[in-house]
């Protein structure tokens, strides 16, 4: 029994890596609402792009918190690497597994990103357990 309780309650100490495990956690619950949304519905993948965003900014916005929650201080800092290594990653994985190329534009989403997880992180640190 303990060592499924301890198998259970790994954490990770870097703020920055467990707010990047939470983004991508939300990322893929989210591509999962929308596979079954384009699978169960009449839209095609194109009405689907504004969605596709959404689900991004707010894996950005909850691994920002995630990171500003697991520290003490400089939520916003943590926060807003969160988001830009997440964006990053995005765009590499885009850039790998889909072959599209990089438009000056993808600087911008990154950008969005970081200062949307500098959000995130500033809610985090603010609503940590005392």
């Amino acid at each position: 029994m303990y060592m499924l309780r301890r198998l259970f309650s790994w954490k990770i100490g870097n703020p920055v890596l467990s707010g990047l495990c939470r983004s991508f956690t939300w990322m893929l619950l989210g591509a999962l609402v929308l596979s079954l949304l384009l699978w169960s519905s009449g839209l095609s993948e194109q009405d689907l792009s504004v969605y596709t965003y959404v689900v991004h900014a707010v894996a950005a916005m909850l691994g920002g918190w995630r990171a500003g929650n697991r520290t003490d201080r400089k939520g916003w800092y943590q926060g807003s690497l969160t988001g830009l290594i997440y964006g990053v990653l995005i765009l590499l994985i885009g850039f790998l597994a889909l072959d599209s190329k990089l438009v000056p534009l993808d600087a911008l989403l990154v950008a969005a990103a970081g200062g949307i997880g500098a959000l995130g992180g500033m809610f985090g640190v603010n609503f940590q357990k005392a």
